[in-house]
């Protein structure tokens, strides 16, 4: 695979414990007794070959007959390293009398998960906020802002989760938000933020009355008299956010160690922060200079916010972790999302003839800024949707490569990638760009991206086998808070592309699903890659960082023989740098 030499090199390992034991990266392995030792385990380490671009196992996977096994069955960690990796009766020799003994009898451990497109800060707010996924009528929606309100005694109500893919057809309007809440503004964000509907009195908050003018890239939606319907879509959807109250620096904190508290009870060592604005990076670094941060962050500063961006240009990025932050990245923005119609495309909607989304400038992509980004040796992910700002994305990166060639080794990423022209998969492959998706998109968006699509072009979307087929690296993510970032049910949708009731019988345009081993490394081994910490992290080696995540199921095997008992499956301990930061038990 080109652009993962890094992955692929791990030539020292022999499949054998003794191979394993001796092969320590760069430090000694110590003698001295190890803090914690965990055994009894079914341990898998990825320390062997990538399977190849059909998902087949390599020689040196621990995969014989059919069935997956784990290559070890303990694992001994000193000092937030692993110390040795092996039989359980070799960890006797790491034994002292004030080593941690845990026998997790049978239980699955493999290196520490990472969900590589994430927006913590959301899933932290969303903790505090109304939860409004899976209501799929107005009524429902209002139910809930009301158990809210009864909390309230006026001001500002804020929910998040209606799913404006699936809504589409049937946007709501303010009248019934109106009629419900006189007395309070209230403002609903759509499910992938692409989206956010309010009342009147919300909109005459934000200064938004029927002479508003929609913004480059974004529509404030009327109904056929010219009426403001409360529903604003994709850059149009800022007008609303900002008038929302301002939270103050404490309570950004708050929502990064709520949203990371809870990442770290759902198994993950490690999140990438696709986005971020200034005041939200300082909330960040606040916590990791308080040594509060309980897993790690590589953060992606956003493009839109140029003042900081601006800084970091000056500064460059930064090449180590600082007390588990990272700041190494940036986001860009290039086209808008397929479910609210603002992904560009090449051709016209399938259901809305005459359009066909917003891209580029008009959607607020700095070319200049991201090329000095890309310059001062930062890496950048960029979002992309449709195949139309898929290709004009591509185009950018082939002519800031042609002219700045020393940006190629960057690990740069088109984030989501969501849907390709088939005459686009090899040049992503060709230029070594690595493609950030979401499983659970898939699944999710099935019920109406034909629709947006037909069927043709539906062949081109969320193809996680045809990019691998063509050489490129995939990394799994959620893009929490806008799905769930469950890693069962990620895993579950990569293998199977069927949802968590089983739909469709076979899977969603099956010839696309992933093996259960490019699942996993697409959640652990690949994510330490593009964060340029493949050196540290993604397996379970002597001399690298002791994060580990250990699974009531085995993702191999069940994965392989039975994949829906994936979605029973539970995290049983996060152990981060050594530390359990998750327990079970």
């Amino acid at each position: 695979m080109k652009g993962n030499a890094g992955l692929r090199s791990n030539s020292w390992f022999r499949g054998s414990v003794l191979g394993l034991l001796l092969a320590a990266p760069a430090c000694k392995v110590s003698e001295s007794p190890a803090d914690l030792i965990l055994t009894g385990a079914n341990l898998y380490t990825l320390n062997w070959e990538d399977p190849d671009s059909m998902g087949r196992p390599s020689a040196g996977a621990p995969f014989r007959d059919g069935r997956w096994q784990g290559d070890a069955e303990a694992v001994a960690i000193r000092a937030g390293r692993i110390q040795a990796v092996g039989a359980a009766s070799e960890m006797a020799r790491y034994r002292g009398s004030d080593t941690r003994v845990r026998d997790l009898a049978g239980a699955t451990v493999i290196p520490g998960l990472i969900d590589s497109h994430t927006h913590v800060e959301g899933l932290g707010a969303r903790l505090s906020q109304v939860d409004l996924r899976g209501a799929d009528t107005e009524d429902e929606v209002i139910r809930r802002l009301q158990e809210a309100a009864g909390r309230s005694a006026g001001g500002w109500i804020v929910g998040s989760g209606w799913d404006e893919g699936a809504w589409a057809n049937r946007y709501p309007d303010s009248d019934r938000l109106s009629r419900a809440f006189p007395d309070h503004s209230v403002v609903v964000r759509g499910l992938h933020g692409f989206a956010i509907w309010a009342n009147r009195r919300a909109l005459e908050a934000a200064g938004i009355d029927p002479g508003t003018q929609s913004p480059p890239g974004g529509e404030i939606l009327r109904d056929e008299r010219g009426r403001l319907t409360g529903v604003l879509l994709n850059r149009a959807v800022q007008l609303l956010s900002s008038a929302l109250p301002r939270p103050s620096p404490e309570e950004r904190m708050e929502r990064f160690r709520l949203g990371l508290e809870e990442m770290a009870r759902s198994g993950y060592t490690g999140v990438h922060e696709a986005g971020l604005d200034g005041s939200a990076l300082r909330a960040l670094v606040s916590l990791a200079s308080a040594g509060e941060l309980p897993i790690y962050v590589y953060a992606m500063l956003s493009s839109r916010d140029e003042p900081l961006l601006r800084q970091w240009i000056a500064r460059g990025p930064q090449q180590e972790s600082k007390h588990r932050l990272t700041v190494r990245a940036v986001k860009a923005y290039y086209d808008g999302a397929l479910g609210s119609r603002g992904a560009r495309l090449l051709d016209d909607y399938a259901d809305r003839p005459g359009h066909r989304g917003v891209s580029g400038d008009q959607y607020g992509f700095d070319r200049q800024l991201v090329v000095e980004a890309m310059a001062a040796g930062f890496q950048v992910g960029i979002h992309a949707i449709g195949d139309a700002g898929n290709r004009e994305v591509l185009d950018f990166y082939q002519e800031v490569f042609a002219a700045l060639p020393g940006t190629v080794a960057n690990r740069h990423r088109i984030e989501h990638a969501q849907v390709l022209h088939p005459e686009d998969f090899a040049r992503v492959g060709k230029l070594e760009l690595i493609a950030s998706m979401q499983p659970p998109h898939a699944v999710e968006d099935k019920a109406w991206a034909e629709l947006r699509l037909g069927p043709a072009r539906t062949r081109g979307a969320y193809a996680w086998r045809t990019l691998r087929r063509n050489g490129v690296l995939l990394i799994l993510n959620s893009d929490l808070s806008g799905s769930d970032h469950d890693i069962f049910y990620g895993l579950h949708a990569a293998i199977t592309r069927r949802d968590r009731q089983l739909r469709p019988e076979g899977g969603w345009y099956p010839e696309e699903r992933l093996s259960p081993e490019e699942a996993l490394r697409g959640y652990t081994s690949w994510p330490a890659h593009a964060a340029f910490q493949d050196d540290v992290s993604g397996r379970i080696a002597p001399g690298y960082r002791a994060d580990l995540t250990v699974l009531s199921v085995d993702p191999l095997d069940a994965g392989s023989r039975q994949p829906e008992a994936l979605l029973q499956g539970r995290v049983l301990m996060t152990i981060v740098e050594g530390v359990i930061a998750f327990d079970a038990e």
